[in-house]
């Protein structure tokens, strides 16, 4: 019996050891050689606990997304898969739901001892772009995938092991939302100023303003190509309390409607005058 222990002990303390050594010449390989919309770090103060963040490719309906999402070694790896989880709302993956993949600990069967960190991650990307369904996987539409896209960026700052594992991609989500919330404030003031204001100015592109068929807005104002959408996103970028861009709208509605009833007006009154003066003229003869 003791025998039996001593060996069950040492196998366990060798198990251990190989799973680090494995996990930091995986954290090595992936610094050596970074892996393109993909960085991974472990925690701390747990190495078998790996958080990743996949960026949305370009040509697909993630672009411009961040997706965090965490990767569960077994003390077994590597010739046991992880656990596999997506913490970021996507549109793709339900989150905090371990997912079922041929490369997590789902498929134990398919699992590959040679596999990394990387080959996960990198796995799990392609898998993301594809449409096959599986357990844990959701169904939307492209709209609503760029949607969550464009959230992203906000959700995941909120994520404390987010900024403390990524403030490069922290700084780098700081940045875009400023200067999102900078184009807009502009086109925003352009619109608001009236028409001499932009007779001399462009709506820079990928701003979200609210524009007429003829690529006008409703002061006249030329609009760059690219910049549609509509005002509610000034709100989604937080820029605060601001002038609504409907509401100017329906007060030019509202102030050519009532110059149309002004003239319609005006017509019957001459229009009664001249049936009152005919009528006086034919009781005179």
């Amino acid at each position: 019996m003791e025998v039996k222990k001593m060996s069950s002990s040492g196998s366990s303390a060798r198990k251990q050891p190989t799973a680090i050594s494995r996990m930091k010449q995986d954290y090595m390989r992936l610094k050596r050689d970074p892996l393109p919309y993909i960085a991974a770090e472990p925690l701390p103060n747990n190495i078998l606990e790996w958080h990743y963040v996949v960026k949305g490719p370009e040509d697909t309906a993630y672009f411009g997304g961040y997706y965090h999402g965490t990767l569960l070694f077994p003390r077994e790896f590597p010739f046991k898969p992880p656990s596999i989880y997506m913490l970021t709302p996507n549109g793709r993956f339900k989150t905090n739901t371990r997912l079922c993949l041929s490369i997590s600990d789902f498929h134990p069967d398919t699992w590959n001892p040679t596999w990394c960190v990387g080959t996960i991650l990198t796995g799990l990307l392609s898998f993301m772009l594809e449409t096959t369904a599986t357990l844990g996987s959701i169904e939307t539409t492209t709209y609503e995938k760029q949607q969550l896209a464009k959230k992203s960026l906000a959700f995941n700052l909120k994520n404390s092991q987010f900024v403390e594992l990524f403030p490069e991609i922290c700084d780098e989500i700081n940045k875009r939302l400023q200067n999102e919330k900078e184009q807009k404030m502009k086109a925003l003031n352009m619109l608001t100023n009236g028409g001499n204001s932009c007779s001399n100015s462009i709506i820079p592109n990928g701003t979200n303003v609210k524009v007429n068929n003829n690529n006008t807005l409703a002061n006249g104002c030329a609009v760059a190509n690219g910049a549609v959408g509509a005002l509610g996103n000034l709100n989604d970028a937080n820029v605060g309390p601001v002038q609504d861009l409907n509401a100017v709208k329906n007060l030019t509605n509202s102030y050519l409607n009532w110059q149309s009833n002004l003239i319609i007006i005006i017509c019957f009154a001459i229009f009664a005058l001249v049936v009152n003066y005919v009528l006086k003229n034919i009781n005179q003869e």
